[in-house]
């Protein structure tokens, strides 16, 4: 069997880029985001990607660096506040977005890994997100139809991984990544420490390496998406 481990983030993903693909990228904010495979696909230099991700990282860091070099055609996301590049982008019709409630992303995308082409809802109904969706009713409540997704690609990072792709993540960390490990069809993986394969605990590892076809170690910023400190007087 070939080995999923990987040199760099340029060498995981070389042969797996291209003009147009989907891709997922997960993190919340900038906890548990991908940083290195960002930074090979903003090298690598494809346009037109379609990304679905919870936001799109700060402006000049995580996803912002992608949309700083107008690499982005479309967002699938839940949450946008943290960039102003990305509001410019929208307002002024540079930026295709697909709102998504954050719950309903979360699941569209669990939904796309299991194999589920789509469920029914009720968040969102009434509202501009339902307009031209499939609605019915179950026991008396109106829902909609929401469709599963999926990616070319998902980026993924986590804390720790073994030789044959079994994953551990760290606290709020796991965020969005689990789900988006299960939903692409290749599934790249970055990661802080790679152990030999039988050293994990089979009981601490949250995605089993069968979702998971390159990992690579990477060296992390971890940025602060937003420090708020106070005086030391202060009580």
């Amino acid at each position: 069997m070939p080995s999923k481990v990987f040199q760099s983030a340029a060498d995981a993903l070389s042969d797996l880029t291209f003009n147009g693909m989907t891709l997922m990228s997960g993190g919340f904010g900038l906890c548990g985001i991908p940083e290195n495979l960002i930074a090979a696909v903003h090298e690598a230099g494809m346009q037109d990607i379609s990304i679905v991700s919870n936001n799109c990282g700060v402006d000049g860091f995580g996803l912002g660096i992608l949309l700083d070099a107008k690499q982005i055609k479309k967002m699938i996301s839940s949450y946008v506040g943290e960039n102003k590049e990305f509001e410019r982008q929208y307002l002024e019709g540079e930026l295709e977005l697909e709102f998504n409630p954050q719950g309903t992303l979360a699941e569209r995308i669990r939904a796309g890994g299991a194999g589920i082409p789509g469920f029914y809802t009720k968040t969102g109904v009434g509202t501009l997100i339902a307009e031209g969706k499939e609605h019915k009713d179950f026991n008396g409540e109106t829902y909609m139809l929401e469709t599963g997704l999926t990616a070319d690609v998902s980026l993924v990072k986590a804390w720790k991984a073994d030789k044959e792709g079994n994953l551990v993540y760290r606290k709020t960390a796991r965020n969005f990544n689990p789900m988006m490990a299960t939903a692409g069809k290749v599934t790249v993986v970055e990661v802080e420490t790679i152990v030999e394969s039988g050293e994990l605990d089979p009981d601490e590892i949250h995605t089993p390496g069968i979702y998971v076809q390159r990992v690579i170690k990477g060296t992390f910023e971890k940025r602060i998406e937003q420090c708020t400190t106070r005086s030391r007087g202060d009580v």
